[in-house]
């Protein structure tokens, strides 16, 4: 092993050891399936924020066990059981206390999805705010849009049920983090349905912890991210999954 690899895992070791038993002994990940960042179920493929997450925890001497839950039950667990962490959770305000922020993971571009020739013009999503937006239950992109005077949400409980309700024309857009709207709609062979607009917030995803994780423990993490960032193995594994 090289000698900056010995001394990473030596700091990382040390860190462990101050951190303690708990709650990482005991630590349990929460998450839901969104192609192409968590593939639930893709042995050979568990989505790119999926492999940095068990990276992250390999370098730290664990493997938790992960849930495949919808994204409000994720949500509650992490706020209300211990030694439980979640991702990809946007990092916003509202969610600041909330949860112990253990490492970044991915930068978000959140765009508007609508059919085609339909009732949403994504050209001027400024004139559309009185226009029905569907997004996942729990989601921050419902912070975001009220933020910027949009009110009229639809919450579904997937990304599956998001499309049905654009298709059914319960809703008249979407708003999502566009690699997941991209892989949904290729999934479906739907790409010339549906029109994409540029992105209109940019955020960063994190692997967060309930409170009961120390500030030592995200010491823990951090270092681990930013040990794969420096060797290059994060950006491998988005370009694995044509990520940036």
């Amino acid at each position: 092993m090289k000698r900056r690899n010995l001394l990473t895992y030596a700091a990382l070791s040390a860190v462990l050891a101050k951190a303690g038993a708990a709650p990482l002994a005991a630590m349990r990940l929460v998450t839901t399936h969104l192609p192409p960042l968590v593939q639930e179920n893709h042995t050979e493929r568990p989505g790119a924020l999926q492999e940095l997450v068990a990276e992250i925890c390999k370098r730290a001497g664990l493997a938790p066990d992960t849930a495949y839950v919808p994204w409000r039950r994720a949500l509650f667990l992490a706020t209300t059981m211990p030694a439980t962490a979640i991702y990809p959770l946007t990092r916003v305000p509202e969610r600041e206390s909330q949860f112990r922020w253990l490492a970044p993971l991915y930068d978000e571009h959140y765009v508007f999805v609508a059919p085609r020739g339909k009732r949403f013009d994504i050209s001027q999503p400024d004139k559309m705010k009185d226009r029905r937006i569907a997004m996942l239950r729990g989601a921050a992109q419902i912070l975001m849009l009220r933020e910027l005077g949009y009110h009229h949400f639809v919450e579904a409980k997937s990304i599956d049920e998001v499309h049905r309700f654009l298709v059914g024309g319960m809703a008249d857009a979407s708003f999502g983090e566009r690699n997941i709207i991209r892989a949904s709609l290729q999934s479906r062979g739907a790409e010339t349905a549906f029109d994409t607009s540029a992105p209109v917030r940019t955020t960063t995803a994190w692997l967060a912890g309930s409170l009961d994780f120390t500030a030592d423990d995200a010491l823990l993490f951090k270092r681990a991210a930013d040990a794969m960032a420096a060797e290059g193995v994060s950006k491998k594994i988005l370009a694995k999954y044509n990520l940036e």
